[in-house]
C-alpha cells in the first residue's frame, strides 16, 4: 500500500455509484474497483488510475489529459480497453468521476 494509492482510493469511494453492489479486490498491483462483479478502475500504486475502456473508444480516450496506454509491469501492453490516468490527469473530482464514468461503459464493450 501506498499514500498516493489509498488518497486515490479514498477519492474513487466517494464517486462510485451507491445505488449499485460495489467491492474492493487487490489485482492488477493496486486496488480495483467492482461494481456488479465488473472491474471498473483500479487505483494503482503511484496514484496512477487503470480504467476498463470499450475498446472502440480506446484511441479517443487517449486524447484526453493524462491518458496512456496501459502496460502490465514495465514493457508488456494490456491493449485496447485498457487505460493508465496519471495522477496529473486526476486532479479534480469531476476528471476522476468521467474516468468512472468510462470503466462503467466500458465493462459492455
Amino acid at each position: 500500500m501506498t499514500a498516493e494509492r489509498d488518497a486515490l482510493a479514498e477519492r474513487v469511494r466517494a464517486l462510485l455509484p451507491h445505488d449499485r453492489a460495489t467491492r474492493e479486490v487487490a489485482m492488477f498491483g493496486g486496488l480495483s474497483f467492482m461494481v456488479d462483479d465488473a472491474m471498473a478502475v483500479a487505483a494503482g500504486r503511484d496514484g496512477g488510475l487503470l480504467v476498463r475502456t470499450d475498446p472502440a473508444r480506446h484511441e479517443e480516450l487517449l486524447g484526453v489529459r493524462g491518458a496512456e496506454p496501459a502496460v502490465m509491469g514495465t514493457d508488456r501492453p494490456m491493449g485496447p480497453g485498457w487505460i493508465t490516468i496519471r495522477p496529473d490527469g486526476l486532479a479534480t473530482d469531476e476528471q476522476i468521476a468521467f474516468w468512472i464514468g468510462v470503466g462503467l461503459e466500458g465493462r459492455r464493450g
